[in-house]
């Protein structure tokens, strides 16, 4: 059955679809997923004190947020015989793919302003290639199908292959500590990053020619030229902000999603520090903390890939998007309790018992929430008679990127508060007690926020499916007249 309010949208999605997008995915984690590791060569080879570090992280993704609402407007207005979205698509994986590859050609021989100034300067136009590929890509998904479980399971194929990314990514530890590969770290990280940017170009490619899509040429969209897209910068950046936090459902997502996602990004890149110097006294390698970090990550996204994302897609079918949002949640907070006392030295083994509880967090986030902004968009056309897949999309991703953006700043601010020393060959107790305590207390501070927020979310499967009724009776009597 098709819904004619949306060009080519079925209820019911071919599987190859669901995987092409899927890899599309695949593309969109792996490169911030391998990013997350590199990005520890910046401190602990290169030198970069925490302020440094703080900056590269966040200056980019802040650009990235600003641009993510102005492709948005572009994607949602353009006309052409191959739709709205394939073409940015394939020339953000292009961008982003080359600009990877240069950004990670540091030389530890060059001074760390140098290197710094490097990164930032490369890192900026990765994030721009990345917001021309990721704003269509993620509005390709929106606009596949109209069905309220459809979408869950579209979102759900698509996380369970985007997150072999974090299953794969955690070995470039084991990869860039064994002196057998490479003579240094940052040595692994320059020929890493060929590999890494080839392959995941390729991913990020398919869903440009596999997904289908309809003509927009005869569409009565806004002008895309450069002078128009200057004249609508208010309604961009507030108009249209204005209008979707006005929908409460939307609102609560966004900031139940930056409350979740960017408290445990803040905190992310400690995984590696705590086990390598609480753990294992600052010694890698084989003879210290060598498969450990790589374990951690690998281990946590294998259990959210064929245990949570099944798991969190039933619970969703039997009760309601909120409350398995809010279960899944639940038990992410036991996780990082049981975190807090299973990182023991001498016994590395027991966080593993942990991981099955705390990568409910992150493993269930996305599924659910792209799947319930699919549904505020249609609401969103039932209250102003637009399809804005492309604004939506890059709203809420403009909320986590600016949050993420935010969490890169916490990170070094937090290394600077607790005194860690970069490069250190070992860290002070206080210094390791309170890498821990941030990496336990502020992820469960953030999503005991985000359960609160969403606890009177109200657009349940009966409210979407009655939207969905009124836009088809809507389209159905402008075709008759």
């Amino acid at each position: 059955m098709k819904n004619s309010n949306k060009p080519g949208v079925t209820r019911q999605v071919s599987l190859g679809e669901k995987i092409a997008f899927g890899f599309g995915m695949l593309a969109n984690q792996m490169f911030p997923a391998v990013i997350s590791i590199f990005i520890v060569v910046l401190v602990q080879s290169l030198g970069f004190p925490g302020w440094m570090w703080g900056f590269v992280m966040i200056f980019p993704r802040l650009f990235d947020a600003i641009l993510d609402p102005i492709m948005g407007f572009i994607s949602d207005n353009t006309r052409s015989k191959w739709g709205r979205r394939r073409q940015y698509v394939l020339l953000g994986a292009i961008i982003m793919g080359v600009a990877f590859i240069i950004m990670w050609q540091l030389h530890k021989g060059s001074t760390v302003e140098y290197n710094f100034i490097y990164f930032l300067s490369w890192s900026l136009l990765f994030y721009i290639g990345l917001t021309i590929f990721s704003v269509p890509y993620v509005a390709m998904g929106y606009e596949m199908s109209d069905d309220f479980h459809e979408r869950t399971n579209i979102m759900a194929v698509s996380q369970f292959i985007g997150q072999w990314a974090w299953i794969i990514a955690p070995w470039f530890w084991v990869i860039m500590d064994d002196r057998n590969f490479f003579e240094s770290s940052e040595m692994a990280v320059r020929e890493l990053a060929i590999w890494v940017s080839v392959i995941c170009t390729i991913f990020a490619v398919i869903p440009a020619i596999c997904i289908r899509s309809e003509s927009t040429l005869n569409k009565n969209y806004e002008s895309i030229t450069f002078r128009n897209i200057l004249k609508n910068l208010h309604t961009i950046f507030v108009v249209n902000f204005m209008q979707a936090f006005k929908i409460k459902a939307f609102k609560k997502l966004c900031i139940a999603t930056f409350l979740v996602f960017n408290a445990f990004n803040t905190v992310a890149a400690f995984t590696y520090f705590i086990i390598v110097f609480y753990l294992f006294n600052g010694v890698t390698g084989p003879d210290g903390a060598w498969w450990w970090p790589t374990l951690f990550g690998s281990v946590g996204a294998t259990v959210t890939t064929f245990l949570v994302i099944p798991v969190v897609t039933k619970l969703s079918e039997k009760t309601g998007k909120k409350k398995a949002f809010i279960i899944s949640q639940t038990v992410s907070i036991i996780g990082y309790v049981m975190l807090w006392f299973l990182f023991i030295p001498g016994k590395p083994y027991m966080f593993l018992f942990a991981l099955p509880f705390f990568s409910f967090g992150i493993g269930g986030l996305f599924t659910l929430m792209m799947s319930m902004t699919a549904d505020v968009i249609d609401l969103d056309e039932l209250n102003t008679g637009k399809r804005r897949e492309g604004i939506f999309g890059a709203i809420y991703w403009w909320m986590v990127k600016f949050g993420f953006g935010i969490a890169g700043g916490l990170s070094g601010l937090i290394l600077s508060i607790i005194g860690w020393e970069s490069g250190g060959a070992t860290q002070t107790e206080e210094a390791l007690f309170g890498l821990r305590l941030f990496f336990s207390g502020l992820p469960i501070l953030g999503t005991l926020f985000a359960i609160y927020i969403m606890s009177d979310y109200d657009l349940t499967e009966e409210k979407a499916n009655e939207i969905t009724q009124k836009l088809a009776k809507r389209k159905s009597e402008i075709l008759t007249n």
